[in-house]
């Protein structure tokens, strides 16, 4: 027996050990084949999935240059959304900017500055209030700070002065950690029905 092929007739299992293929039953063998294919299979798809997706935003942005230049509209929306519809209004085709915002080192700025009205006001300030902040504050199991529950501090009607610059160290303090740009398509039967998203999800 050839290296290549013993090496062949030898598996890991899930704890890291060689068993001989000899010694593993005919049905861990066909679901071990099977799962491998279909992984093997579904990495090809993502990679052609993600090469036809760089095609359609090519697609869409070339549209979009071309009716800016030749008929001097402007087809886009806030921070690059846009919107194409059919001429028959029954099918669409939507470019979606997404950003997603987080907090520098001055977001403990802010906290300071909160937790010294609340000590100042002391007896003065309402529990509700305390409550508030400390669950604005809370972080996840990753460490980070709830962006909505921390901006609803902003939205508290308090008039004190450390209170507010506490407010503007809170804005200053977000960030743009990335954007992403997502590309959505829709149908309906009739002008008069709601749009469907097609849904290239294969789990669904």
């Amino acid at each position: 027996m050839s290296d290549e092929k013993a090496t062949a007739e030898i598996f890991e299992d899930s704890r890291g050990r060689l068993v001989p293929k000899g010694l593993i039953k005919p049905i861990d063998l066909m679901r071990d084949e099977l799962v491998n294919d279909l992984i093997r299979r579904v990495e090809e798809m993502r990679e052609k999935l993600q090469e036809f997706r760089s095609a359609l935003f090519s697609e869409v942005e070339s549209f979009l240059q071309l009716a800016a230049s030749e008929y001097d509209v402007q087809l886009g929306g806030r921070k690059g959304n846009v919107s194409l519809t059919s001429y028959d209004g029954r099918r669409q085709v939507k470019i979606a900017v997404s950003e997603r915002l987080v907090f520098d080192e001055r977001i403990q700025v802010a906290k300071e500055l909160i937790d010294e009205c609340i000590h100042q006001w002391a007896e003065g300030s309402s529990a509700e209030i305390k409550v508030l902040v400390d669950h604005a504050f809370q972080v996840d199991a990753e460490g980070k700070i709830s962006l909505g529950r921390v901006l609803g501090l902003t939205r508290v009607d308090i008039k004190d002065e450390k209170w507010l610059r506490a407010m503007d160290a809170i804005r200053d303090s977000m960030k743009v950690a990335n954007t992403a740009r997502y590309i959505r398509f829709y149908q309906r039967r009739s002008v008069n029905d709601r749009f469907q998203m097609i849904s290239l999800d294969i789990s669904s």
